[in-house]
């Protein structure tokens, strides 16, 4: 089997963080995502021990893995005197970050930024001295996830060069990793399902595939190029089933923990999607 056996879905913490892991496990789950707080907001969670500790506890007992995804609201490109200034997003981070190791998190996921009317340069600087303010505090083991965007908001953060630069440029590059969302790279053009192998030779030319922790399994409801960042299900998209199979299935990806932000299927789980992608591997191995 040449992929990693961690694969599961998105999950509500409703009924809590280890709530959140037993459904994820009921599903047949062996990863999952979730919110550590309200995902439209910024204002801070205080960690609950004993609930963190509870899905810390679980997901160990049966090898589950986890990551967090920040608040839409946040901003890596922000300047300090923005609306929203850096540091209210610095917070938010480092307070994601906080439970995300409390739950025994891998890493939390934040999209790379939006730069609006800024100098490209001045947005790069922000997005890398934002990383910076977060993670010289932080000791954890949890890493920041950054993950690549579509290219509805603008050309920012679209190519894996992007992202290896701002972190081979931060202080902290050893507590930065990535997340891949396939429906992003599909839309933005920079993954074309019929050129998989060239596009896992690039990232292996830029040493991004190593630091790559999770990756968003997602089918797209629009075509290749298209700077639209709509989801479908698995196979149900234009990228179709094979196309995600192909990039799932290289050795490159094999540790990394593959998470679909899918509509959920009748039963209010990802259940079947995580039994189809299951089964492209158990057929290989």
């Amino acid at each position: 089997m040449t992929n990693s056996s961690k694969i599961g879905a998105h999950v509500s913490i409703r009924g809590g963080y280890g709530r959140a892991a037993r459904f994820a496990w009921e599903s047949g789950a062996t990863c999952f995502q979730y919110f550590p707080k309200n995902p439209r907001s910024l204002k801070l969670k205080q960690v609950d021990v004993r609930d963190t500790r509870d899905c810390a506890l679980f997901c160990q007992d049966k090898g589950i893995a986890s990551i967090a995804h920040t608040p839409y609201g946040i901003n890596m490109a922000a300047g300090v005197d923005d609306v929203t200034p850096r540091k209210v997003y610095v917070s938010s981070l480092l307070n994601d970050l906080e439970i995300a190791e409390a739950c025994g998190s891998l890493g939390i996921v934040v999209h790379f930024g939006h730069f609006g009317g800024m100098e490209p340069l001045q947005g790069y600087q922000n997005i890398i001295q934002c990383m910076n303010d977060v993670l010289q505090s932080w000791d954890g083991r949890t890493k920041l996830l950054i993950e690549n965007q579509a290219g509805n908001h603008g050309n920012e953060g679209i190519t894996l060069e992007e992202l290896v630069k701002v972190r081979e440029l931060s202080q902290f590059p050893e507590k930065i990793g990535f997340c891949l969302d396939t429906c992003h790279a599909y839309a933005a053009g920079i993954w074309n399902p019929e050129r998989t192998e060239a596009f896992l030779k690039r990232g292996e030319r830029l040493g991004f595939w190593p630091h790559l922790v999770a990756v968003h399994l997602n089918d797209s409801k629009f075509p290749f190029d298209s700077r639209r960042d709509r989801h479908a299900g698995i196979g149900q998209g234009h990228i179709g089933e094979q196309g995600l199979k192909s990039l799932l299935s290289s050795e490159l990806l094999r540790s990394s923990a593959v998470v679909m932000e899918t509509e959920k299927g009748a039963d209010g789980s990802h259940r079947k999607e995580i039994a189809i992608v299951r089964g492209w591997f158990e057929a290989e191995a």
